[in-house]
């Protein structure tokens, strides 16, 4: 039976480049997967507060591996600005010129990294792959400088098939500061429009349903972020003298994110919309496993598990400014500082939805808390127009690549700067592909890439190419 979702494909017919371009990706695939490796290692967290120089490091890494394969026209590292004064991380931008007619596909990904965490969470240091099973560990293994590699050896796998004189289009862009907010990403494919120019954009960093089913992803939801200070005193007090009169920071910030959610969990935000949309089947059962639900625990949230994921908003409280519980006193806390991640849905304009936001923190502060709200990043939710031959042709090639059809899912993340990319290149069809499964765990301890999706995904994408070559 059919997935309400998936495609039912005509015909069997493999591609006849299908044997090259797989013996290529396999033969390949212990030097991919050292070249992965030594990326990985690279500590190019993008975050202020952490060394810009790694994110530099990790680009020339980049730039190296894209001039080892030998048929670019050009290789460059470019920056922009973020404002006035800052530029931005550097990128890698690298460009080959269609000839005949045929089309120009770009291939992003980034190359900067979450932070690690805490090194005790891991099982392996995060910035030392190690492969244990099936899977490479490490921060960034999966997102997503595997993205980066999967780029590489597709082109390498293309190339030995069909060899360097092709005239097919072709452009690398691979980001350096995705993980913090792509804050110079609109000034800089406005400076590199004509370089960075295509027909086709496939944006390698999201997922698949799961290890042996490929996905397009299609939906995406957008995101509001922002600082919230909330303080109730002019200077910290004695909690035994005036505990039980004096509402401290920390009692009015819990009670107002209490606010945020109702008593099931599902977001209690005037404002913030849902969308109406058919889900695949997905059980609670594989939501407990997949997210690490302790026996125990319920789940959050009313519908269909995916209709809350990719569908409806969600609010999370991602980071926490106040004494730690080591240095913790009896003292009246006079403020606390929060950080407020916002997940909207698709259609949802992200301006209306941090004034929902801004205007119900503001009538639910308890006691009359001050509120100071600062640092706010707004993205744009994402619909993939699937009506483009572009998106049959990726799919026939992943069905070719996994032997198994591919799905059309939405994800409960974001890619903000995917609706720049519209702006800026409204002909161009988006792809939105990726090398991770639901246990990669990207931005998470013990992140980590299943080199079986990894082999597969990298093969899609040789395919791909191959097809845009033979297109007119």
């Amino acid at each position: 039976m059919t997935h309400p979702l998936q495609p039912t494909f005509a015909s069997n017919n493999s591609d006849p480049l299908l044997s090259v371009l797989s013996e290529a990706v396999i033969a390949a695939m212990p030097a991919t997967i050292a070249e992965l490796s030594a990326l990985v290692r690279i500590p190019s967290v993008s975050w202020d507060g952490f060394d810009p120089e790694q994110v530099s490091r990790s680009a020339e890494a980049a730039k190296v591996l894209i001039e080892g394969i030998g048929i670019f026209d050009r290789v460059e590292l470019a920056r922009a600005p973020i404002d006035e004064t800052t530029l931005g991380h550097p990128a890698l931008v690298a460009t080959r010129k269609a000839k005949n007619g045929k089309p120009t596909i770009l291939l992003y990904a980034h190359h900067d990294v979450q932070p690690p965490g805490q090194d005790a969470d891991w099982h392996s240091p995060p910035f030392e792959p190690t492969v244990r099973g099936d899977r490479l560990y490490g921060r960034g293994a999966a997102d997503d400088k595997a993205g980066i590699m999967a780029h590489v050896a597709a082109i390498r796998a293309f190339v030995a098939a069909v060899g360097t004189d092709f005239d097919l289009g072709l452009v690398a862009f691979f980001e350096g500061e995705e993980e913090f907010g792509s804050r110079s990403f609109a000034n800089f494919i406005t400076e590199n429009r004509e370089k960075l120019a295509a027909d086709v954009i496939v944006v390698a960093d999201s997922d698949n349903w799961d290890i042996h089913t490929p996905s397009l992803t299609v939906g995406l939801r957008g995101n509001v972020t922002f600082k919230l200070k909330v303080s109730t005193l002019a200077h910290a007090s004695h909690s035994g003298m005036f505990g039980g009169a004096v509402p401290d920071a920390m009692l009015a910030t819990v009670k107002l994110l209490a606010t945020l959610h109702d008593e099931n969990g599902a977001v209690a935000v005037d404002g913030l919309s849902t969308r109406e949309g058919a889900t695949p089947d997905y059980s609670e059962e594989k939501l407990r496993h997949e997210a690490g639900l302790l026996d125990g625990v319920s789940s959050a949230g009313t519908g269909t598990v995916l209709s809350r994921l990719w569908h409806k908003p969600a609010i999370t409280i991602t980071g926490i400014d106040a004494p730690t519980v080591m240095n913790a006193s009896n003292t009246l806390a006079p403020r606390v500082t929060v950080k407020i991640s916002a997940r909207i849905a698709p259609g949802q304009d992200p301006d209306d939805a941090f004034d929902a936001l801004q205007a119900h923190l503001e009538a639910h502060a308890p006691f009359g808390a001050h509120l100071e709200i600062s640092d706010v990043d707004r993205g744009s939710p994402f619909l993939v127009d699937t009506s483009g031959w572009a998106v049959e042709v990726v799919k026939t090639a992943m069905f070719e690549a996994w032997g198994n059809e591919p799905l059309e899912t939405g994800i409960g993340g974001s890619i903000p700067f995917i609706s720049d990319l519209v702006e800026v290149f409204p002909d161009a069809q988006i792809l939105v592909t990726g090398v991770e499964d639901p246990e990669s765990r990207a931005h998470s301890p013990n992140e980590s890439l299943h080199l079986g999706v990894f082999k597969r995904a990298i093969l899609t994408e040789a395919l791909l190419l191959a097809k845009l070559e033979r297109r007119a």
